[in-house]
């Protein structure tokens, strides 16, 4: 099981949300993705939030991945997820509270987290 490789590359996020809460408009201006080589970086206003490997994961539905943070806000952690990828848009639904999410969708009392980019050009 492999990612694909069109999943890599440099991505602005479109729009997010946290446990049924859009994220603010200043944080979606403010953050890149950058998925290279089996490692993510997270940055915001140009300085590393957070970073670590993904790599692919079993998912009974979407495809799915795991993210391991070694750096950062979420060091130590482990982030399952799900996404979607069609064209320049990457969808992905990141479960924070380690459970990894069966849908798009983010709701109130969870702490999963759903983000939509676009790729940089």
């Amino acid at each position: 099981m492999s990612v694909p490789a069109a999943i890599e590359g440099h991505w602005v996020p479109l729009k997010a949300e946290l446990a049924g809460e859009a994220a603010p408009a200043m944080m979606l201006e403010r953050t890149e993705l950058i998925l290279r080589a089996g490692r993510y970086t997270i940055r915001f206003g140009g300085e590393i939030f957070d970073a670590g490997s993904y790599a692919p994961a079993a998912s009974d539905g979407h495809p799915a991945l795991l993210l391991e943070g070694s750096a950062g806000q979420n060091a130590g952690r482990k982030i399952p997820c799900i996404y979607q990828l069609a064209g320049d848009r990457l969808r992905i639904c990141y479960g924070f509270d380690a459970n990894r999410p069966t849908q798009f969708s983010t709701q109130p009392g969870t702490r999963h987290y759903l983000a939509t980019y676009r790729r940089k050009a």
